[in-house]
């Protein structure tokens, strides 16, 4: 019955001796903080874009088709007289679609005519052009304004002075928290971009204006986000 006991105080001493040599699991993962840091930058739009068009309704396609040909024309020669250059436009959208009507008697709904359209992009880079530029659509002729945008066109360079900051703001909480929780920060482990990043262009809409006032159009700004996941390392403070 002793040679048991001398078997387990053996086995009992060895794993001692194993827990005192064998480094501790904790080891293999350096203790840290993670933080998140945010970063928002507002600019002024410098460019804008705008949606325009001419539709007009004849009896037959060739009627509606030249008409349209015709008042387009005029639209883009106002494009151009008003110094928008030719790289800046272009056509969107072209459409001659049958008109049908309704026969009371038969339940039939034959073509009664055509309609006909045409739809251009304009950009425009300098902003504070956009409602003069409007008024020379209108006034030659364009019937249908629709969306206009605004766009900040060096938002990556200012993605990339956001990101800075929202380093620099991840920095300060790891700081607070490191001292608050009496260690030291180290070198940051990794970093994550995250969050809704860059920009959310928010269009305007306009109506071709019926009377000769101008149209009245403010760009405001817009605003850049981002977001960062930052892992520091921590040590025993010294």
């Amino acid at each position: 019955m002793k040679k048991p006991a001398v078997l387990v105080t053996s086995l009992a001493a060895a794993f001692a001796a194993a827990l005192l040599t064998t480094p501790a699991l904790a080891d293999d993962f350096p203790s840290a903080i993670t933080v998140s840091g945010e970063a928002n930058i507002s600019a002024a739009p410098d460019l804008a874009q705008i949606d325009a068009g001419v539709a007009n309704d004849a009896k037959s396609a060739k009627e509606a088709s030249d008409t349209n040909n015709a008042a387009m024309g005029k639209v883009l020669l106002a494009l151009k007289g008003a110094g928008i250059p030719e790289k800046d436009y272009q056509t969107s959208r072209l459409s001659l679609q049958p008109q049908y009507g309704q026969n009371k008697s038969t339940g039939a709904s034959p073509v009664v005519g055509f309609r006909a359209s045409n739809r251009v992009t304009v950009k425009i880079r300098d902003v504070t052009k956009v409602a003069a530029v409007i008024d020379t659509l209108v006034g030659a002729g364009a019937n249908d304004i629709g969306n206009i945008s605004f766009e900040v066109t060096q938002a990556s360079k200012l993605l990339d002075d956001a990101r800075e900051q929202a380093v620099a703001d991840a920095r300060r909480k790891a700081e607070i928290y490191a001292k608050a929780t009496g260690v030291t920060l180290g070198a940051p482990l990794s970093v994550t971009e995250g969050g809704q990043i860059g920009m959310l262009l928010k269009p305007r809409m306009a109506t071709a204006p019926m009377a000769a006032a101008p149209v009245s159009i403010s760009p405001g700004e817009e605003t850049l986000s981002v977001s960062v996941a930052v892992r520091w390392a921590i040590k025993p403070a010294q």
